[in-house]
């Protein structure tokens, strides 16, 4: 009994292990590490949100179990917030769904919708959750193009002719993780037109809907008519609201899909913590000025960042949509691949980073920097890594091990 069970087999070594186990031994030994490395948001959740959540759990009548699709407020709440900004429609009955995060709904709707001998197109490098979740499920991933146009457009076209099975779904996400790439609704309309052709789910991650820092807000595929018969999307008050430990998100769009997702999930949870489910409604209701702020702390962070780390000689692009930079690595390190160097950033400046490989192979050649410091921390992280890459710090190194992305 030696072996690993099937699923567990099918999980390649976690790439981000390495640089959090030494992460892990710097601040054992009383290092001070800045961690760019994951995406936490650190700022506080709105004190109405919090006062919500308080008042509601002195109410002991919901300490009980709750509903495993959200509460019916809730789930209004979510439907009156895609009607003011994306003028998007929905049924809180049959096209709402309460998730534990997107991360969770994303898991569970692939256990609903896939099976082995299915195949999901899946950009690469994208988040984990979204090839792993399928993995998991038992179903073939395969990578397409992660740019918004036409070469996601012409893959897809290749993947359906070419694929056996047909593919069940194609995934897109944007605002990207990790590529911070924003997509128009004229690709969205492209991509609408083709899955509807040729019966492809659209499994949209609009995760990071309100963090843009142009004039134009990022559109929801659901926009575009005719969407809803082939798409399901999710969002997450995690960045919106920096809620990320309250765990609350929303699957919404085809009844279907939703349907399929509301099934799953009534067989294994319950739904989150009532408390939680109407300071979250709350938090769509009420005020919005906090949203705002939140998107001008991370506009002014970003700028911080991408100038400082130009100043320091790492040409990075700037960013239009979400909290993280995806960062080439500098070419007198690209020898060591994004693993190798992220370790050698930690050790030399004290700054943590995430490894692009850790989103698929094709992101070896980068690092995502999240702008989950604030501008004091960024400084003297950008101290560091100025530093370091005046150093002479890219001499011979042992060659990192080649590791399948997680």
């Amino acid at each position: 009994m030696t072996e690993d069970f099937h699923r567990i087999r099918r999980l390649p070594p976690y790439v981000f292990a390495e640089v959090n186990a030494a992460k892990a031994k710097a601040r054992a030994a009383a290092e001070d590490i800045i961690d760019l490395g994951m995406g936490n948001p650190d700022a506080p959740t709105p004190p109405h949100i919090v006062a919500k959540l308080i008042e509601a759990v002195q109410d002991t009548r919901t300490h009980r179990y709750s509903m495993s699709k959200g509460i019916p407020g809730l789930r209004k709440a979510c439907a009156g917030y895609y009607e003011r900004r994306f003028g998007v429609k929905l049924d809180p009955e049959t096209e709402v769904v309460a998730t534990l995060g997107s991360k969770e709904g994303l898991a569970n709707l692939a256990q609903a919708i896939s099976s082995p001998g299915d195949t999901i197109l899946v950009p690469n490098p994208s988040y984990p959750i979204h090839q792993f979740g399928f993995i998991i499920a038992g179903a073939s991933v395969r990578s397409i193009p992660y740019t918004p146009d036409d070469a996601m457009l012409r893959a897809l076209d290749v993947a359906v002719r070419h694929s056996v099975p047909k593919p069940t779904a194609v995934i897109v996400n944007f605002p990207s993780n990790p590529t911070a790439l924003v997509a128009d609704i004229a690709f969205y309309r492209d991509l609408v037109a083709f899955c509807r052709k040729h019966e492809l789910f659209i499994l949209s991650d609009l995760a990071y809907a309100e963090l843009y820092f142009g004039d134009t807000p990022p559109p929801s595929v659901l926009e575009v008519p005719g969407a809803k018969d082939v798409t399901v999307e999710f969002t997450s008050m995690s960045k919106t609201y920096n809620m990320p430990g309250w765990r609350m998100g929303f699957a919404v769009g085809n009844p279907r899909l939703v349907a399929a997702l509301t099934r799953v999930k009534s067989y294994l949870d319950y739904g989150a913590f009532t408390p939680i489910q109407v300071a979250a409604a709350a938090a769509l209701n009420g005020p919005q000025d906090c949203v705002a702020e939140m998107r001008a702390l991370y506009r002014d962070r970003r700028d911080v960042l991408v100038k400082g780390l130009r100043g320091a000689g790492w040409d990075v692009p700037s960013i239009e949509g979400s909290m993280f930079l995806w960062a080439p690595i500098p070419e007198k390190f690209r020898h060591l691949g994004s693993v190798g160097f992220s370790k050698l950033l930690l050790e030399k400046s004290k700054v943590a980073v995430a490894p692009g490989l850790g989103f698929g192979e094709h992101g070896d050649g980068h690092v995502r920097i999240a702008l989950v410091e604030n501008n004091a921390r960024i400084r003297q992280a950008l101290r560091g890594i100025k530093t370091f890459l005046a150093g002479d710090n890219a001499g011979p190194v042992e060659a990192e091990p080649v590791l399948t992305h997680a």
